[in-house]
């Protein structure tokens, strides 16, 4: 739901292997947003949105905020065995566990319950899992450790503790540890096995910890820079809340988004580009409102994570400054992967994260991109807009005049209208938002699942730019944004209202 609304509140899938596009083999859904670039593409075919195979909720005590869910949820993740992992809320405090499911039925194979809590926020941050290409589950654990489960889709399998600073210094003090450093990012793996995330320290340590950036590797030797550092900017405090660390094609460079709020604000700050071995610095960009020129604003109650495109161009969701001079949309920041030069922005980048589409995925597409991006486009009538709530195909490389801040934006290739009527007084002809803040792409069959407000998963084919399946979840439910993704065998996944539905044939 928008920023300033929540403030006023206070057929049998088969693998199809994409050339260039697929996202691992054997294929996985890794972590947020599917992989360490986080396009969002799936590799298999998905289901027919025909039925809700099965469900389970992801919240066992969610919390109404005034009519509002403002609670951010993981994403799943899944194993080439068709394994579902799910993180749930079990408390409203923030206790969470994992759960394992057979992606067929349901069917509960195990639960791990986790230590972990939650860092200084506002809307509760999401806990995102992540999954090793040899299978090895990592999930957050108290003080900054990771948990981590081997052979994820038998009934038993080896299980433990890595911290990044030493396991030997939390077994020493875990209660100062756990009380004072937390992970407030979701987890993302690279092909060898090291995982990377986000911290941060809320009070003293004995090892003087200072909020930043961790990387884990396979046999648990961890090493960590100061979100300052790797700005070269004492003023910077921390990664930003539920921003995924992303991963350069070639694994060898780190985005990371930082910003200087406590957790429970927002601010401005940078977009850095670290050495993904070392963690050293190599490059940082200062991210600025396009149109205005002050520093964008980097939101802790938002999920935006860098998306890496093909070409190694990275795509970066701020707020806008000042706000809410673009209806609360934001900005889709775009640079190349030296994050030396800016270029063309989206007109929509708040809580979102762009997904990839293959160009071909688009059959009316006449333009030299060889892909374009997938994102959520709301216009929210409670922020200056019509509430004519959209999702969008832009072309990252030719541009167009956005008609709400007469800024130069990307042009649009596609978009529709949400089908759900939602007027209000001076808005007849609104709709309800959309629900996603990452989408999965399903180049197999040019289309894009999408999850929304109005309690609906909805298939948009890029070839006719229509809905073409519906699938109803709930009754509908304002909330904060959640991913859609697919399994192995090609069940759609959503959540809607703390449920998770598996959906398919």
């Amino acid at each position: 739901m928008p920023l300033l609304t929540a403030l006023v509140i206070a057929l049998v899938a088969v693998v199809t292997p994409l050339h260039g596009w697929a996202q691992t083999a054997p294929y996985q859904w890794s972590g947020f947003a599917g992989n360490a670039q986080h396009t969002a593409l799936s590799s298999v075919t998905s289901q027919p949105l025909v039925r809700i195979r099965w469900q389970t909720p992801v919240d066992l005590q969610p919390q109404d905020n005034g009519g509002a869910l403002l609670i951010h949820y993981g994403s799943p993740v899944v194993t080439a065995a068709n394994t579902v992992i799910v993180p749930v809320k079990v408390t409203r405090a923030g206790l969470y566990r994992v759960e394992a499911h057979g992606g067929a039925d349901g069917a509960l194979k195990w639960k791990l319950v986790s230590d972990y809590l939650l860092p200084p926020h506002n809307w509760t941050p999401s806990y995102n899992p992540a999954l090793t290409p040899t299978n090895r589950l990592y999930f957050p654990g108290a003080g900054g450790t990771l948990l981590f489960r081997d052979q994820p889709d038998s009934p038993t399998g080896l299980s433990g503790r890595v911290a990044f600073y030493g396991l030997p210094n939390f077994e020493a003090r875990p209660a100062v540890f756990a009380r004072n450093v937390m992970i407030n990012t979701p987890l993302t793996s690279d092909s060898a096995g090291n995982i990377y995330f986000g911290f941060q320290v809320a009070g003293s340590t004995p090892l003087n910890l200072k909020s930043g950036i961790a990387r884990v590797t396979a046999n648990g030797t961890g090493t960590w820079i100061a979100a300052s550092a790797a700005a070269a900017d004492a003023t910077m405090t921390k990664v930003v809340h539920n921003s995924a660390p992303a991963l350069s094609g070639d694994g060898s460079a780190l985005y990371v988004a930082i910003n200087n709020s406590d957790g429970t604000s927002s601010g401005p700050g940078y977009l850095v580009k670290l050495d993904s071995q070392t963690l050293a610095p190599i490059a940082r960009v200062r991210l600025k409102d396009p149109v205005s020129g002050l520093d964008a604003s980097l939101p802790d109650d938002g999920t935006a994570s860098p998306t890496v495109g093909p070409d190694g161009d990275v795509y970066f969701g701020v707020l806008e400054n000042p706000f809410p001079s673009n209806n609360d949309r934001g900005w889709l920041l775009h640079f190349n992967g030296a994050l030396t030069q800016t270029k063309i922005p989206g007109a929509f980048g708040w809580d979102d994260t762009a997904s990839i589409v293959p160009a071909s995925a688009v059959p009316s597409y006449t333009g030299a991109s060889s892909y374009l991006l997938m994102t959520k486009y709301n216009n929210y009538a409670g922020a200056g807009g019509d509430g004519v709530n959209k999702i969008a195909v832009l072309d990252p490389n030719t541009s167009m005049i956005d008609p709400v801040t007469g800024g130069t934006v990307m042009d649009e290739v596609l978009t529709i209208i949400g089908p759900t009527p939602d007027p209000s007084p001076g808005h007849p002809d609104a709709v309800r938002e959309w629900c996603i803040n990452t989408a999965v792409v399903d180049p197999a069959t040019n289309s894009v699942l999408v999850n929304s407000e109005d309690g609906k998963l909805y298939r948009w084919d890029l070839t006719t730019n229509t809905f073409t399946q519906t699938v109803d979840l709930t009754e509908g439910i304002f909330e904060a944004y959640t991913p859609t993704l697919v399994g192995a065998d090609g069940t759609v996944y959503a959540i809607n209202n703390a449920i998770l539905f598996a959906v398919g044939l």
